[in-house]
């Protein structure tokens, strides 16, 4: 009878072992993500553990957490649950707190609606939290920001954070990565061109607006640059969209250039006050680099390549624009 009994409970631990251990996902894509919000009861943890379909049989999960204590220590976070991950695994994962990483990845940017955006698109906070953040002249206060320098701390990048970091933490972050960005050398090769480091970005914002031809930024920059110099406005077309904010403009009328805004290169003398979008890399480089030229124009080359003629003076530049524009009106209605 004792060894029937001992059988028995070999069988039920061995049982009870596999159950634990093997597979009890219920979902058939390779992995899941469950997001369990800060402040989140057990009771709140069980409706999305059911919602999403994470575990076959819920209420043995219940159980088992509630016998290990998770159900009085739930921690928020992004958990990406692999699939045939066993409940143990699942659990232990949950009670540890070990949120699966976020990785952020930023490209080009236009505005700081749209860094909110991509925020609230990534983490728990929200775009409404994240743009009272930027927008708040106190909290920029300590970065030596505005909210319209703020757009310059963000330089296009993959930062991996926890999916929980709140707004102040996710900004800080991304203004320390900037901060590393401006080595001594950037720095210096911007005070040769007298520009701030704000300033070099909000012109290479503009490039990296004009041509997406890593060839042409260092000569667009220089015609900038020259403008700059010589007292003339920048007259920069992608200047009026981001004034206008209607960033589908395919050409830019005359009547748009009366556009009341600081943003308005036509109207204002200089940069204008922050960036127009989030420049690459690779662009803020080739301003800080930019060839030393007399060119003060450029027009689109008569062909598909997308580069542009430059031109030091405005008739050799409309000799350009006249061969530009005898391009554009031989092309047929299916060109």
């Amino acid at each position: 009878m004792k060894k029937i009994i001992f059988f028995l409970f070999l069988i039920i631990i061995a049982f009870a072992a596999w159950f634990f251990l093997a597979p009890d996902t219920n979902f058939s894509d390779s992995k899941k993500a469950l997001y369990i919000k800060t402040g989140s009861s057990f009771e709140n943890v069980m409706d999305s553990v059911e919602q999403n379909n994470i575990i076959q049989v819920p209420i043995i999960f219940k159980y088992v957490a509630q016998i290990i204590g998770y159900d009085k220590n739930v921690k928020p976070g992004k958990y990406v649950i692999q699939n045939e991950s066993s409940l143990f695994k699942i659990i232990r994962t949950l009670r540890a707190g070990s949120q699966t990483p976020v990785n952020l990845v930023i490209i080009k940017l236009r505005t700081r609606e749209d860094l909110a955006q991509k925020i609230a698109a990534n983490f728990e906070c929200d775009s409404t939290t994240f743009i009272n953040y930027i927008t708040n002249n106190d909290s920029l206060l300590n970065y030596s920001l505005d909210t319209n320098t703020v757009m310059t701390a963000i330089i296009p990048n993959t930062y991996t954070m926890l999916w929980t970091t709140p707004a102040s933490k996710i900004f800080k972050r991304l203004f320390n990565a900037q901060e590393k960005f401006w080595t001594s050398e950037r720095k210096h090769k911007a005070a040769e061109l007298s520009l701030t480091t704000k300033q070099a970005y909000t012109l290479a914002s503009i490039v990296e607006e004009e041509t997406t031809k890593d060839e042409d930024k260092g000569n667009i920059a220089s015609v900038y640059l020259n403008r700059r110099n010589s007292g003339m406005k920048l007259s920069a077309d992608p200047t009026i969209k981001f004034a206008m904010k209607d960033f589908g403009l395919k050409r830019i009328y005359d009547k748009y250039l009366l556009t009341p805004s600081p943003y308005n290169t036509y109207q204002h003398l200089g940069l204008p006050p922050g960036p127009i979008c989030t420049p690459s890399i690779k662009t803020i480089d080739a301003v800080l680099n930019e060839p030393a030229t007399n060119y003060l124009y450029f027009v689109a080359k008569p062909d598909w390549s997308g580069l542009s003629n430059f031109a030091a003076t405005y008739s050799e530049h409309q000799v350009n624009a006249r061969n530009y524009q005898h391009f554009l009106d031989s092309l047929t209605p299916n060109q």
